[in-house]
């Protein structure tokens, strides 16, 4: 597993999960948040950002939501999430596939070498195509509320 932040400000690196972790509330705070996450997006934009998750989980715990409200200055409430969804997560409906994509040119050997390919790939994931994402958000928030929280993908031609 992997997870990363992205922003109009840029991305972080990609933060491998360990093998065989739980990610429960302790993990994800403890190792994706505090240790990973959070301190690459502080230097990236100083303390000067909105933090916003989806409905994973581990995001949404009581634990989480605490350390968040504590440690993260503007905070997005679990009640203004999105849900789970990869039609609302644009790291799910855009920034995944286009690193598939990349990481597909390759013939993979190992778990090793599949690290290594996926972080050279992720440098060229452009900071253009973050933003498109991002840009994208409204108007796929908006196709969901008129599908009444059905898929859209059709909806996007």
């Amino acid at each position: 597993m992997v997870s990363v932040a992205v922003s109009h400000l840029g991305k972080t690196d990609l933060l491998f999960i360990q093998p065989a972790a739980k990610v429960n509330s302790v993990y994800c705070c403890d190792e994706v948040l505090a240790k990973g996450l959070l301190s690459v997006i502080r230097r990236l934009s100083g303390n000067d950002f909105t933090f916003q998750q989806d409905g994973a989980p581990s995001h949404w715990s009581k634990h989480t939501v605490a350390y968040l409200k504590t440690n993260v200055h503007h905070f997005i409430q679990p009640s203004n999430w999105p849900p789970n969804s990869p039609d609302l997560n644009l790291v799910d409906y855009s920034i995944w596939g286009a690193l598939q994509q990349l990481v597909y040119r390759w013939k993979i050997r190992d778990l090793k070498h599949l690290k290594e390919v996926l972080q050279d790939c992720w440098t060229m994931i452009s900071q253009d195509l973050v933003d498109t994402a991002i840009d994208q958000f409204s108007k796929r928030l908006n196709l969901v509320i008129l599908a009444q929280g059905g898929h859209i993908e059709h909806r996007l031609k």
